[in-house]
């Protein structure tokens, strides 16, 4: 492979030196032949004759012959064994407000260690970190952290929960179980911002470690994914039913993409689907779309399209519903579901008031679905 170094997420990049939370060490972007990021053993993979294996991660369930990858870019099959590339070397590594995930029924106004690899098992065409999801970890410049070195930081800085974000956390997933287990042990909560596209076995089993999620619910319908993602829509479904069984707080994130997933009938689907299956206090978290990556060419989800889906959402009878990518008064705060008073006044990720007492609402003092200690 080519050698090749992106240079994105300089902010955080330099955020993170400043602040002193990483290891300054870098990883250069060459191959492995040349000693780069050994392959770390991978897990929930198949044997197959001839040398080759199927990987049990993702949906894809791809099968690799000898030196071949799987769609994430990530995943090789190394003389028989499936390994996995991204372990040790996140590209992206940050100090953000936990609201920003977004997470706002989750510890508001605290900080989130966040961080991700490269690649990703999705092939979105509006992908707004693409240059490090659509991309390799050999061609990423990439910091040496353990999950030890992780897991110190978060505390050294306060750091509340640890996220695995930005890219696609599914694709480095033994890296994220390690850290999530020695984060859980220092008391450290785990949160996920995910497309979803996981098997079951494998999602159950980061299950035990996982305070919370964000799940991107893109599209309802395959005939959307065929076109802008490359996936599959049952699989993610049946990801947040699991989460749910499993007693993991989640909350949706839809973004709307002009003429793609924006209809009305996609939209009273979508939110139909959450009121049924997850129930009505679910987070929702309705985001407006700019052109980026490979979609640059259309306009950004007009502001009567985020007000039509927020009323559709509210007369769904779902009782959380946020807007984003776009600065409303309102449309960022969480009211109580039961009597309506005003809980939590946002102005984008500040917390300008926080009234909520133990996970209650203080003037009914019904419980508020979320993470809140």
């Amino acid at each position: 492979m080519k050698r090749r170094t992106f240079l994105f997420s300089s902010c955080a990049a330099c955020t993170a030196f400043c602040m002193g939370i990483i290891n300054p060490e870098r990883l250069s972007a060459d191959s492995t032949e040349e000693g780069y990021a050994p392959g770390h053993p991978a897990t929930f993979f198949d044997y197959l004759p001839d040398g080759k294996v199927q990987c049990r991660l993702c949906p894809r369930s791809c099968v690799l012959g000898k030196n071949q990858s799987g769609i994430c870019r990530v995943r090789y099959n190394i003389d028989g064994e499936l390994v996995t590339y991204a372990y040790n070397n996140p590209c992206a590594v940050n100090i953000d407000p936990v609201e920003k995930k977004p997470l706002f029924h989750v510890l508001p106004g605290s900080k989130s260690f966040s961080i991700s690899t490269a690649g990703c098992n999705f092939r979105c065409k509006y992908c707004q970190n693409w240059q490090l999801s659509q991309t390799s970890p050999f061609k990423t410049s990439n910091y040496k952290l353990t999950a030890s070195d992780i897991v110190k930081a978060a505390k050294r800085n306060k750091c509340e929960t640890i996220a695995y974000t930005y890219g696609e956390p599914v694709i480095f997933y033994e890296y994220m179980l390690e850290i999530a287990s020695l984060a859980k042990d220092e008391g450290i909560k785990n949160v996920m911002h995910s497309n979803g596209f996981i098997q079951q076995k494998p999602l159950r089993f980061l299950s035990r470690y996982l305070s919370a999620v964000n799940i991107d619910l893109k599209g309802m319908n395959d005939s959307f994914h065929a076109r802008m993602t490359s996936g599959k829509a049952k699989p993610v479904l049946d990801s947040l039913l699991l989460l749910k069984e499993e007693g993991v707080h989640i909350e949706i994130t839809r973004l709307l993409i002009p003429d793609e997933n924006d209809s009305t009938n996609e939209l009273n689907a979508t939110f139909g689907w959450i009121y049924t299956n997850l129930g009505k206090t679910t987070p929702l978290h309705i985001s407006r779309f700019f052109p980026m990556y490979q979609l640059t060419r259309k306009s950004p989800t007009p502001i009567s399209t985020l007000k039509k889906a927020r009323d559709l959402a509210l007369n769904s009878g779902l009782k959380y519903v946020y807007v984003g990518n776009y600065k409303q008064d309102d449309w960022e705060n969480t009211y109580c579901h039961n009597c309506g008073k005003l809980l939590i006044k946002r102005n984008m990720y500040v917390i300008e008031a926080n009234k909520m007492q133990d996970g209650n609402c203080p003037y009914c003092n019904t419980s508020i679905p979320g993470v809140w200690s």
